[in-house]
């Protein structure tokens, strides 16, 4: 049985051979930042444990219009693990397979089995919107669900949602298919290590993630697999006091033929840092400068490597592994073989287990207390994994998304970021920092002489300015939430310039301190001088005895609020913390409605859902 392979960045054409070699279970995964495709990797080794082959897979590179035939394979199974991105958008390796699956409604799937599990978050207006879309709609093209939707919560514990669900899941299976659970429980590796010891340096990869040397011979498009390398023009430090550390970079894009628009992510390809990688090789006593290869046992399978190879185990771990996240049951349950003291090896699989005790034990000892590997293995000194299988088991780090904080009507050739530099102390006295916003502060304009470049590409985003520059715009950002706002009002500064009529610009932004962390202050005020913010309101948390928000902001002006988007048709945006700041602006202006639109709660609720599927109410929110 063919399944097209249409591989987007790579020199092999015609048709893969896709389970003709008796693999049954094919996960197909939505993902964005990796999670999805972690799962969709633990499915597919469980598999084994069944006597069932399977393997992961990413939609973008096949033709799901063969979906249909998988039926041809005995006891084949399609299952779909789908995260949910933005404002319930597909990730942008399913945004194909969305597609088809709203234009075929005469495909035939009557002869499929599926299953899914959803990746999301409860503070997301669309919580898992896409993985509910693909359950809906494979059963009305007629497939047959064998088990229940799974709904995993990032706000909640991830984790534990799918380790819950695949434990009732797997069974399930087993029951419809008539099989059995081998009981080999024992780990079973992807990988074999092979290590190189003459091997031409030209030939290793140094941090590149798809053509060997495209950092040195750079060639657009640029993409996810592809990346710019942006030399780093400006690197301020915005706030003027206080104890953290907000940042405004400029990354130059001359040359690049990357076009931006407002309101865009620019996400970024971060390393770790060396001090962790260097800690890492002395606690488990290697060399990281050998060059190895991690070559895939099962030789049909369209995933060679686990990373770029060959390469050495310290590029692996500085720029390809996610090595500060704390790791995942799957890990530890597989790791627990190496620790040679039986309590931490126990420890170990009841945290993968999903016991009460277990999962609790998880909670605690791994994700409130934010313990990455390495503080695992400083914490277990009997476990000592060998360095090729740790590899094998971490997952890949991923880009980190930032909302542009320039209007490439003013910028065509420079990239605005504004972030805040993350560090905290965890509960056991350890100082955890954010890979991606501390490697962002350390890249200094010059560096020993040389430029400091970031590893970049655009991801399109649905946040964009009024079609009409009539139209009134209400922008609520507080914190760094003002990115996109910033890209806003240069570009209806623009169009003011270019003799256009251009409707109110209202901003709501919110800080801590006015003399502290009032950001782009100079900006936003010169702004409000030539009336290009027609309106500029800044909340000051912590400046008097009671907390004030952008929420009351809003609530303080709301006969101006409800004539613009009752009367004028404002647009209303939203930037930021979604856990509260998000919920709490929607509340705010569902109480608007009711006492100004003389609303129920019910029908407040419902105009501001209308706003939403008119475009006039857009989020670009994070947790």
């Amino acid at each position: 049985f063919l399944f097209r392979s249409k591989p987007p960045h790579s020199s092999v054409n015609g048709c893969m051979l896709f389970c003709a070699q008796g693999k049954n279970i094919i996960v197909f995964y939505g993902s964005q930042t990796g999670t999805a495709e972690e799962f969709a990797n633990r499915l597919s080794k469980d598999a084994q444990r069944y006597g069932m082959k399977g393997m992961a897979a990413d939609p973008e590179e096949y033709d799901m219009g063969e979906l249909s035939r998988l039926s041809e394979i005995e006891n084949s199974l399609a299952i779909f693990c789908m995260a949910t991105y933005g404002e319930g958008d597909p990730t942008d390796n399913a945004q194909d397979f969305y597609d088809w699956l709203q234009e075929n409604d005469d495909e035939d799937l009557s002869k499929l089995n599926y299953t899914v599990f959803a990746l999301g978050n409860k503070t997301y207006e669309h919580y898992n919107a896409m993985g509910k879309y693909v359950d809906k709609r494979l059963a009305e093209l007629g497939a047959t669900r064998i088990f229940d939707l799974g709904l995993g919560d990032d706000d909640g514990n991830l984790e534990e949602d799918f380790v819950s669900w695949r434990e009732q899941f797997w069974p399930a299976v087993c029951e419809h298919f008539g099989v059995e659970a081998s009981g080999d429980e024992s780990s079973i590796r992807q990988y074999e290590l092979q290590e190189h010891t003459d091997i031409n340096m030209n030939k290793v990869f140094t941090g590149e993630f798809s053509r060997l040397k495209s950092f040195e011979i750079q060639k657009p498009p640029f993409d996810s697999k592809n990346p710019f390398l942006a030399p780093v023009t400006v690197n301020r430090k915005l706030n003027k006091a206080g104890d953290r550390h907000l940042m405004h970079l400029e990354l130059d894009i001359t040359g690049s033929k990357i076009r931006y628009e407002s309101g865009d992510h620019v996400a970024v390809f971060p390393t770790n840092d060396s001090a962790l990688v260097n800690k890492l090789g002395q606690i488990l006593g290697v060399d990281l400068d050998v060059v190895i290869s991690l070559n895939n046992l099962d030789e049909e399978s369209n995933k060679k490597h686990p990373f770029p190879c060959p390469t050495s185990y310290r590029t692996a771990l500085t720029h390809y592994l996610d090595i500060t996240h704390p790791p995942r049951t799957n890990v530890l349950y597989e790791l627990a073989q190496y620790a040679s003291d039986p309590k931490h090896q126990e420890t170990l699989r009841k945290m993968a287990s999903s016991s009460p005790e277990g999962k609790a034990l998880y909670q605690n000892w791994v994700l409130d207390a934010c313990r990455n590997i390495l503080a695992i293995l400083e914490d277990m000194p009997s476990l000592r994994p060998p360095i090729d299988h740790l590899c094998e088991l971490l997952p890949r780090l991923q880009a980190r998304y930032y909302s542009i904080a320039s209007s490439s009507k003013v910028h065509p050739n420079s990239i605005h970021i504004c972030a805040v530099v993350v560090e905290y102390t965890t509960k056991t006295g350890r100082l955890n920092k954010g890979v991606a916003t501390n490697w962002l502060k350390n890249k200094l304009v010059t560096d020993n002489g040389h430029k400091s470049t970031v590893p970049m590409y655009i991801r399109k985003s649905q946040f964009r300015l009024p079609f009409k520059a009539t139209s009134p715009v209400i922008m609520i950002g507080p914190g760094t939430g003002i990115a996109p706002f910033m890209g806003f009002i240069q570009e209806r500064g623009w169009l003011k310039e270019q003799g256009k009529e251009v409707g109110e610009t209202v901003l709501y932004f919110g800080c801590r301190h006015k003399n502290e962390d009032y950001i782009y202050q100079e900006e936003l005020e010169e702004a409000e001088k030539n009336n290009v913010l027609t309106q500029l309101n800044v909340a000051f948390s912590r400046d008097q005895e009671h907390k004030i928000y952008v929420q009351h902001l809003l609530k303080n002006n709301k006969e101006n609020i409800w004539k613009l988007v009752h009367s004028e048709n404002a647009h209303i945006y939203i930037c930021g913390d979604a856990r509260n700041m998000a919920k709490d602006v929607q509340t705010a202006l569902h109480e608007i409605a009711e006492e100004l639109g003389g609303m129920t709660r019910t029908q407040a609720t419902d105009y501001i859902k209308k706003l939403m599927t008119k475009g006039r109410y857009s989020q670009d929110v994070w947790s």
